[in-house]
Formats: structure tokens, sequence, C-alpha cells
């Protein structure tokens, strides 16, 4: 149930250990197979060292044996154990419950009722209600309740705490936890338990989050300084299995604080190979992570990466510390509230959506089969960059979010409208489009990528407006002369139902006209944006797409509208209109002027196109008109990634002033097939669209 031992794993002598009572505790051992193992070999450890007496264990299949010492007492089960130890006169002070995971909350509330001290492996309980019962038994007995989250006794975890206290990796932006294992079918097949939600109509909830890589969400619950029930605001699950099981073995699990902080665990068993799991602080200077199996800290800056090891204190022995002196628990039950809180949101979320066949590999036969998904690594570090679910990424397996309207031409959807009201602070949350797609359906947008988790399908992004971001990720400042982070992340958002919006019909065009607020990082208006979307049909092959936009400042004071091109930034002049394309092979783009990335880049020209192979090997082109007057320069990238754009602020600011909006407007063809020059000036003279 527990991915490691503590103590007896890492080898930790006993010197240094607390002190012990003179009477020394007894302990029952309930659970002595699968991780009932490890304790064996921690008790034996502990009580050649003194510290401890073994007295009884229990388990309805007794240890091998030889594998007790003549004086310990094998019952079959916890009842008859404290039944025997009740007639004696002599129970045990310590039980150390290491059963099914539906076992823990009746069998610790039958230990605390005996008057028991209690070490439960995790997860302490399968629902908030056991939670709650157990909690209050506890106090109604006054016996202390331990829990098996061994990577909490990691003495990384206050070293961790003391660097990010003294400023060592800035600003904190936000949590992750990744996990990435590989579990066969006999996994599953281990106990009747495995794999299920519930077992005989009693909650069971195993699952990636909630016990193969539950230390994974619980040290990442701990550094994020969520411990109880309060401290946790929200919790959002996207939840999916590729075994044939009912729990998920992989998934998304985000959790807001109530102190305000995200921290999102990308999880799967599903992995191509083995991983060891880490949990990450993402700060402004720089990443501390923690590769919780091996108490290993990896701390990356600007001034390079270093590596620390650190030691870890075994729970029991912490327990019977906190016995005998009183010294705090390291897990104690109430503190595990926070992840008690994200195992009931699993508990209660729908069924674990199943990942389609097309998108896994088994690997291994019988028994030892596996199933791997589909570029499950690179999932799971988007998701963490990008602090987004599955579904929210896209990924074709995952539940689908309906988008907030779709553009359709003669019926058939070529984009769909998102509000980005899912979309992380630091990424600048704006409305954008994406997917969009040609008429044959191929999709020629990408948005949340994992070079630059902010970029967002099509629409309008700004990185500098009077000092904030409107953008998303670092700010390029001439003071620093370098990309930094700030806290100066702003948002878009409607501020009304659309003003105007018809549909794409044939021989008329769709039409979406809305009012936008551009609101600072302390939610105040620094601009106000008139924005319209038209988009028609113009053959069998070809839709375009118009996007019209007008800033206007939002108070009474002129508004400053720049770039890194305006801040520095050599030839950094992105801002205002912005195509994310997706990954795209055998790229070409061209203007009337030259070809390439370098030949295109910050020239001024009518058009623009750019035509690949998209979406699995399909031709596309796309043809960005600009208008006659324009002289803003295009923004290419297609080496380090794929976008096309329209400077607004190419090396210097524009200023918009009140009464004198800042006005722009693009035309993009979206084709079929691969277009010639020919056949672009063919669409343009068609109906001159700019």
């Amino acid at each position: 149930m527990t991915q490691h031992s503590a103590t007896a794993e890492h080898g930790h002598s006993i010197p240094g250990a607390a002190p012990v009572p003179a009477a020394v505790p007894r302990i029952a051992l309930v659970g002595v197979h699968g991780f009932g193992e490890r304790h064996l070999a921690n008790l034996a450890r502990l009580e050649e060292a003194g510290v401890l007496e073994l007295v009884a264990v229990a388990d309805p299949n007794p240890p091998a044996p030889g594998r007790l010492k003549d004086s310990v007492a094998v019952f079959p089960d916890l009842d008859r154990l404290l039944a025997a130890q009740s007639a004696a006169n002599a129970p045990a002070d310590v039980v150390i419950l290491a059963t099914p995971i539906q076992t823990h909350a009746p069998l610790a509330l039958a230990a605390l009722g005996a008057g028991m001290d209690v070490y439960v492996e995790k997860p302490p309980v399968s629902s908030l209600a056991q939670f709650q019962e157990v909690l209050a038994a506890a106090d109604a007995a006054g016996r202390l309740v331990q829990v098996g989250f061994q990577s909490l006794g990691s003495q990384a975890l206050p070293a961790i705490r003391s660097l990010v206290e003294s400023g060592g990796i800035g600003d904190v932006l936000g949590f992750s936890a990744k996990g990435q294992w590989v579990r066969t079918k006999a996994y599953f097949r281990r106990s009747r338990w495995a794999g299920k939600r519930s077992l005989d109509g009693t909650d069971v909830v195993d699952g990636v989050a909630t016990n193969a890589l539950a230390h994974a969400v619980a040290t990442a619950l701990r550094l994020a300084g969520a411990h109880t029930m309060a401290d946790v605001a929200a919790v959002e699950t996207d939840l999916y299995r590729a075994h044939d099981t009912e729990s998920d073995d992989t998934s998304v699990i985000r959790v807001r604080t109530a102190q305000g902080a995200t921290l999102l665990c990308g999880l799967t068993l599903c992995a191509p190979e083995q991983l060891d799991p880490s949990v990450t602080l993402h700060g402004t200077l720089g990443e501390v992570t923690l590769f919780y199996t091996r108490d290993e800290v990896v701390i990356t800056t600007a001034d390079g990466e270093r590596r620390e090891a650190y030691g870890r204190t075994d729970l029991l022995e912490n327990l019977l510390a906190a016995r005998s002196t009183g010294a705090p628990l390291l897990c104690s039950l109430p503190d595990t509230g926070a992840f008690t809180t994200v195992l009931e949101a699993i508990r209660t979320s729908p069924a674990p959506q199943a990942i389609r066949p097309d998108h896994i590999t088994w690997e291994g036969a019988g028994d030892d089969a596996h199933p791997v998904v589909h570029g499950i690594a690179d999932l799971i570090e988007r998701a963490s960059k990008a602090q987004a679910t599955f579904a929210e990424l896209g990924v074709p397996w995952a539940r689908r979010l309906p988008p907030v309207r779709s553009l359709t031409v003669d019926g058939t959807a070529v984009a769909d409208y998102q509000d980005g009201s899912h979309i992380r602070a630091v990424s600048s949350p704006r409305p954008y489009l994406h997917p969009v797609r040609t008429l044959g359906g191929t999709v020629v947008t990408d948005h949340q990528p994992l070079d630059h988790v902010w970029h967002l399908g099509v629409g309008v992004a700004l990185q500098d407006v009077d000092g904030v971001n409107f953008w998303g990720g670092r700010t390029y400042t001439r003071e620093a002369g370098q990309y930094i982070w700030r806290p100066d992340h702003g948002s878009i958002a409607v501020t009304e139902t659309p003003v105007e919006e018809t549909a794409a019909v044939s021989g008329s065009p769709g039409r979406l006209r809305e009012r936008l607020s551009w609101n600072g990082p302390d939610g105040a208006p620094v601009l106000a944006e008139d924005r319209t979307w038209t988009w028609a049909g113009v053959g069998p092959s070809v839709w375009s797409l118009s996007l019209e936009f007008a800033l206007s400042p939002a108070g009474s004071k002129p508004v400053s509208l720049g770039s890194p091109g305006s801040n520095g930034r050599h030839e950094g002049g992105y801002g205002g209109f912005f195509w994310r394309l997706p990954e795209c092979r055998y790229a070409t783009v061209w203007t009337p002027a030259g070809s390439g990335e370098a030949g295109v880049h910050g020239s001024v020209t009518r058009w623009l196109a750019w035509a690949g192979k998209f979406d699995g090997g399909k031709d596309a082109t796309l043809v960005f008109v600009a208008p006659h007057d324009a002289t803003d320069p295009w923004f290419v990238r297609v080496d380090g990634y794929p976008g096309v754009g329209q400077s607004l602020a190419w090396d210097a600011p524009v200023i918009a002033e009140p009464g004198k909006p800042v006005r722009r407007k693009i035309t993009v063809f979206v084709a079929d097939g691969i277009l010639a020059t020919s056949d672009i000036d063919a669409l343009i003279n068609q109906g001159d669209p700019a």
C-alpha cells in the first residue's frame, strides 16, 4: 500500500532516537503481509535496540513459522487480539494497522476504544465521514493517531521551508507533484480490493492519487502549507484509467489552498518506465524539487543547480517519542485532513473515464502486461507547468470541455471560443479561439503548449500595458535586460453578453462582437476593448476569419501599449494579434518579398503565408492578410516554436488616448491543402478582405 519504507529502507540508525520511557512500549501489528513485512523488519530493528517489544500480531494468514519470536502471540484478527489481551490484563500500548484501506477506520476505532495509540497506514480512511469519526474517537479517548505517510518524516521538508522563507527561490508561483509509475495487471489482481472504488458496498477509494502515489499528494500538500481540512479551499479532479479497473490510474488533481496557492498533481501508473516521483515549488527566482522516495532536494536558480540529501525520522519512533515526551507527531491524523479532503473529492467524483485503446500501447504479456499511455510524460509536464487538467489541455482521450460557443460555416464547426476562465493567473487569463480547424477538420492552433504554456490559440495579448503583463509568463524589462517573473499579470474578460452574434450561412458571414475589460492584477480596469470576429466560407476548402479590435483607456489618462521590443529586446516586438500554431512538419513561411523566418520576421508586407503538414500529416495553409495601410511588422517564429503575429509595438510603445482608441484589423484565410502564391493573390483579390 505504500511505496517505500522509512527507516528500514533508508538505513537510519537508532542513535539519536527520542528517549524511551521506563516501561518499554508493547506493540501489536495487524497485517503481516504486503507492507506489513516492512513493519516487521522495522519492529525487529527497534526491538533489538530495546526501544519497544512486539507482543502480538493479527492476520487471517499467519506469518511463516520462525518469522516471529515464540513470545509473540498470533491471532486471526484484531477483535480476538484485543479480547485475549483484555482477558490477560496485558494490553498493547500501540497498534500498527497495515491492512486493506477499507478496514482502516473500523480497526482504528476498535483500537482506540481499547485505549491504544494507533499507527495507521495511508490512506488513513476511505471517506471524510470516517475521518471525522476516527478523529472524534481519538479525542474522546485521549489517544494518538499517527498516519503512515513516511515521506512526511523527511528532514528535507523543514529545510525546503527555510529555503523558501529566506527568499531562495523568490516568490512561490505554485506547486506541482509528478508521479510516473508502471503497474501491471498482477498489481490489480493481488487482492479483492485492489483497483476498486468500493467493495461489497463499502468505500475503498483505491487509485493513483489515494494509494499508489498518495505520498506525492500528501507531501505536496504539506509543502503548500495545507495540513487540515480548513487549509483546502477547493479540489478539482480529472480522473482516467487505462487498466480494466474501477479506480483511476492516470489523473490530474488540482488543489487550491485557503492561502491562495495552487497545487497541480499529475500522476499515472501507465508510464513507459518507472521514475522517481517528485514535488516541485515553482518560484520567481528558481525551483526546488524534492524526490521524496530518496529524500533528495534539487535547487535550480540562475546560479545553477545544486543537490542536497537529507535523513528521515521514522514515524513509529516519532510516535513513541510523542508518547514519552510529548513531542509533536510528524503526521498526526488531524494533519491529514487536507489529504482526506482530496480523497473525498475523488470518492465523490464521477467514475474515471476509460482512455481509448488507440491512445494506449500494452507492453509485456500475461500478468506482467502493463499499459503505456501515449505521450504521458509530456502531458504530465505540460499539465504541471500550465496548472491545467488533461481536459483543459484538450488531450484527445480526455473529457471534452464545452466551449463558450462554436464558430460554424454552413454547419461545420471551424473554431471554438474559449473564455479563458480556467487559465492560471500567471498566464494572463483571456478569451481566445482554440481549436481552429480547416473545413476538412485539420486543427491549426495550439494552446498551453509545453514550450510556452501561456500561448493561447488565436487572440489578442500584450506584454506591457502601463506595466501590466497581459501576455503571460515572464516579463522583459529594460532595467533587467532580461525576462523576469513579476506579480504584474492582468486578465481580460468579457464585460457583458455579446453585443452582436450571428452564424455564418451560405452567402452570409458570421459575426461576434463583444466588449472586454483588461483588468490589472488588482482587478482594476486598465483598457476597454471593442472586439469583432467575422468568419465566412470562401470556397469548398477555404474559409476566412477576420479580427478587428479597438483598445481605449479605461480611465481618463493615456495608456502605453508596449512589448519586449519596445523595452529593449532586439526584434522581440510581439504583442497584439497572435496565432499560435501546433506542431507543423515541413513548415514553409513566405511573403511577397521573402521567405523563411529570417526573411519575413520584422517585415512589413500585405500578406504572409504559412503552409505545412498538421494534425498527423494533413496539408494546410494559413494566409495572414493585413490592411493596405498597415505598418505593423510581422512577428514570426518557425524554428523555436510555430507562431505568427502582427507587432503592435515593434520597437516603440503605442499610446491609447481617451477618445482615440488604437485600432487593428487582420484577416486569415484557412485552407486545406498547400496554396501557391498565385492562389493567395486570387483569394485576396476575390474580396479584398482587409
